[in-house]
């Protein structure tokens, strides 16, 4: 028996600039149990470390390498960015001595983005390729030399728990999304599915025990986890509802499961969820709605359900059996706006997010301009809508989109739709959304610079500018001052006016650069009278602080 391990993480299972901030994902976590049960302690890497530092990366002869990596979800990427398969050969290539295994989403296809089929392909540098689900192939493998192994949630759930530890050796921690798989399979499988997904793959949805979820949940909480996100599954309101094309939310179910991480988890800092199916909404509104209250009562603020629209052509809905027309889909935004529209700690508690995906078959160049009209009537309607994605198709091998698609045919008018959506859609929603004045808690900065960035922790969470050189992990309250396309600008708070730097000044709302350097020249303030004289009123009077240099 291999007496050392190292699992290395090249998987990234959506862009981090539009999706979750770091997190581990369950692949990581099942494999890591399924070496503990074997009495190996496996050492953890990021592909990200790996960039870092290459020497890191040392080959401990006979020892065993599982590098887990794909991408399911294209786009770009602040962090976490996903292996290159170039960065998955050289990885293979460095660890010669050990026995290599490849695991992940890359068993599905291989694309270097969105636009691009993803092809199957054999990856040199590595022994073997373990099929099926990652923990059970590579159980497989360690007992009888196999590498396929069909999922099992009575196997991978005391490998889940057994695997708990190995969040504290990611880089992040403990500013890490623990990613909590509550399902497996399509309820639609029996149509296909959408065009484009794997998830009928899987087969008919396999629902994961709530005993199972809170067992890893507690375990996860023990090791030092805070934040999690409930999901990896098509649609979570269907939690526990059984099968059926559009199976009818279980309220009881979703008030059980949240509940019960509540419990397993008392003093955790995030509890969000993932996907939404908009047809499930328009379809049972009244189960769908209380569904959504119970996860309100349980969750924290700043939640995310991401709607896979996809499309809002009637023609290309049809053609890829996609899950809700228009009409479907406003009445499931306005669904989940009276749900989790009201604010706590300064945001919204739970808003819908958009997909769109270009490629698909039937597109035209009529498509986008349908689409623009939808978003237009979103945003005349005054409802909410936390973000909108828009990425282009990358179907896999085995779907029906791999070989019926319009990939390439209107990339012009793909363009054009996208920037439209930043400029005339994103800009006006998110000074909705995030109004001057509001205050985020518990942003942490993820990079260091003149203008630094960070993120609340979260599903989805708006990526925040600071005019000021942080450390990376800084933790800071700050306000809304600014907006952008798809970001915000921010200043910590109290704002210290005293202290501020002549760069950050000028990002007070109402102060422009000339008066910034007035501002500057004239301070120390002993009292706001006195900097007002100089500013006049700012949307943000309460939250200036007068704080002397020398009472630093």
């Amino acid at each position: 028996m291999n007496a050392s391990a190292v699992i290395i993480d090249g998987y990234v299972d959506e862009p981090a600039c539009l999706g979750v901030p770091p997190y581990i994902s369950p692949y990581i976590r099942t494999i890591a149990g399924v070496l503990e049960t074997y009495g190996i302690k496996p050492r953890y890497l990021t592909i990200d470390q790996i960039r870092e530092d290459p020497s890191i990366l040392t080959p401990s002869p006979g020892g065993l390498a599982i590098m887990v990596a794909g991408v399911t979800v294209p786009g770009k990427y602040l962090g976490g960015t996903p292996a290159t398969l170039t960065e998955i050969q050289l990885v293979g290539a460095r660890l010669r001595g050990m026995d290599r295994l490849l695991a992940g989403p890359v068993g599905f296809g291989y694309s270097p983005g969105g636009g691009e089929r993803a092809v199957r392909k054999a990856v040199s540098g590595f022994d073997h390729l373990l099929s099926g689900s990652p923990a059970e192939a590579l159980d497989a493998w360690l007992s009888a030399g196999k590498t396929h192994g069909d999922h099992s949630y009575q196997r991978s759930d005391p490998w889940a728990i057994a695997g708990s530890t190995i969040i504290r050796e990611h880089p992040s921690f403990p500013y890490v999304m623990c990613e909590i798989e509550t399902a497996r399979g399509c309820a639609r499988e029996v149509t296909g599915g959408c065009s484009f997904c794997t998830e009928p793959f899987y087969g008919p949805p396999r629902y994961r025990n709530i005993d199972g979820i809170s067992g890893e949940i507690g375990a996860l909480y023990a090791a030092g986890a805070r934040h999690f996100r409930l999901g990896r599954q098509p649609d979570l309101l269907t939690y526990g509802a059984g099968h059926g094309e559009f199976p009818v939310p279980r309220p009881e179910c979703i008030g059980a499961l949240f509940r019960s991480v509540r419990e397993a988890a008392p003093d955790l800092l995030t509890l969000h969820i993932d996907n939404i199916n908009p047809g499930t909404l328009a379809r049972h509104e009244e189960a769908g709605r209380l569904a959504l209250c119970e996860i309100v009562k349980y969750h924290t603020p700043g939640d995310v359900a991401a709607f896979g629209m996809e499309t809002a052509d009637p023609e290309v809905i049809t053609r890829n059996n996609l899950k809700a027309g228009p009409e479907e889909v406003m009445r499931a935004i306005s669904i989940v706006n009276e749900a989790g529209g009201a604010r706590r700690d300064g945001i919204p508690e739970l808003l819908p997010g958009l997909n769109f995906i270009a490629g698909l078959a039937g597109e035209t160049k009529d498509t986008f301009t349908k689409n623009e009209k939808f978003l237009a009537r979103v945003l005349a309607s005054g409802l909410l809508v936390r973000r909108v994605n828009i990425r282009q198709l990358m179907p896999f091998e085995g779907t029906r989109a791999y070989t019926d698609n319009a990939l390439g045919r209107h990339d012009p008018q793909f363009r054009a739709f996208k920037e439209n959506v930043r400029k005339n859609f994103d800009l006006p929603m998110v000074r909705r959304v995030f109004p001057v004045g509001t205050i985020l808690r518990d942003i942490v900065i993820e990079q260091e610079g003149p203008l630094s960035f960070g993120r609340q922790m979260g599903s989805y969470p708006i990526l925040a500018g600071i005019p000021l050189r942080l450390a990376r992990r800084t933790v800071i309250d700050a306000v809304v001052v600014d907006h952008g396309m798809r970001s915000i600008t921010v200043l910590p708070v109290p704002v210290n006016v005293n202290l501020l730097p002549l760069t950050a000044l000028r990002w007070i709302p109402g102060i422009n650069p000339k008066t910034a350097a007035k501002i500057a020249g004239a301070r120390p303030f002993a009292r706001p009278e006195e900097f007002r004289a100089i500013a006049g009123s700012t949307p943000i009077d309460s939250l200036l602080s007068f704080t002397s240099p020398s009472a630093r």
